[in-house]
């Protein structure tokens, strides 16, 4: 898999290991305390050194005084979470009403296709703030809702591929041999699926973290004092003039990020699907 991604997608795989890595080991590798405040070190700039503590700030300080990139890798293990968490719940149920409808068919399909549609003409905007709102703003809440409004996008890939299996030989041979559908499903179908669930996924996680981010910006999101890129790039717009590293940081963290994962997305499509192969790759492979 790894040898045939292209370069953009081995340079979006190295950026989304560096964070994954630092969000695993965030408690061992962050030089502070992230929560740690103090008044009279706020809005040092980058390489500050505290003569009297000892130690330095390689990316300065909040306006409270806290180590920006202790916050920066605590947050990083939100963001990961979310996306990883609200794509997770998304492709379960996605997947599991895509593979129904398109195996099934009939007035099933049909039933399935019709709440689809209605589902996706809600402004994904509009519906993911009024959820928070009224469940209020919590790192739970927040994956049930970015779960909630994107398995959308699962149920009509998965539905389409679904269709495209339903009469191909192994399928038909398996009916044959009286397998029940469900295990035709999963053991037939699905596999056969499998590619486009991935490449979805990894497009779908970079968007979910972006939108925790707005979301954190807006206070909707992860609350204070729990680190998340969105509401640092908030705590640092009011000092932007004087201090502009506070949200610089934090925005090339969400920037880095969702590249490196939208750029192994393109690789894993172009990787998974025969068709974006060269013919010589596709032979070889």
């Amino acid at each position: 898999m790894l040898r045939r991604l292209d370069a953009a997608g081995l340079v979006g795989l190295a950026l989304v290991s560096v964070f994954v890595l630092a969000a695993t080991f965030a408690p061992v590798i962050e030089p502070h305390d992230p929560q740690a405040q103090d008044i009279a070190r706020r809005l040092k700039p980058p390489g500050y050194l505290d003569a009297q503590a000892g130690a330095i700030f390689w990316l300065g300080t909040d306006g409270l005084g806290r180590d920006l990139l202790s916050r920066l890798i605590e947050g990083a293990r939100v963001s990961l979470l979310v996306g990883l968490g609200g794509a997770s719940l998304s492709a379960v149920l996605g997947t599991s009403l895509g593979l129904t409808a398109g195996y099934a068919g009939g007035w099933l399909d049909a039933l399935i296709m019709r709440v689809v549609d209605t589902w996706q003409a809600i402004p994904f905007t509009i519906l993911a703030i009024a959820v928070v709102v009224v469940l209020g703003p919590s790192l739970r809440n927040l994956i049930l809702v970015l779960g909630a409004s994107t398995w959308v996008n699962y149920a009509r890939v998965v539905r389409g591929d679904t269709l495209a299996q339903r009469h191909s030989e192994i399928v038909v041979a398996a009916r044959v041999v009286g397998a029940t559908p469900v295990r035709i499903v999963l053991r037939h179908v699905l596999p056969q699926v499998s590619a486009s669930i991935i490449v979805l996924s990894s497009l779908l996680v970079a968007s979910m973290i972006l939108f925790e981010a707005s979301l954190s910006f807006l206070g909707l999101g992860v609350q204070p004092p729990t680190p998340s890129w969105g509401n640092m790039v908030l705590d640092g717009v009011e000092p932007i003039r004087i201090a502009w590293w506070v949200s610089f940081f934090p925005g090339v963290a969400i920037l880095l990020t969702v590249m490196g994962i939208n750029l192994v997305g393109d690789g894993l499509r172009d990787a998974l699907d025969p068709r974006l192969r060269p013919r010589g790759a596709s032979a070889r492979g």
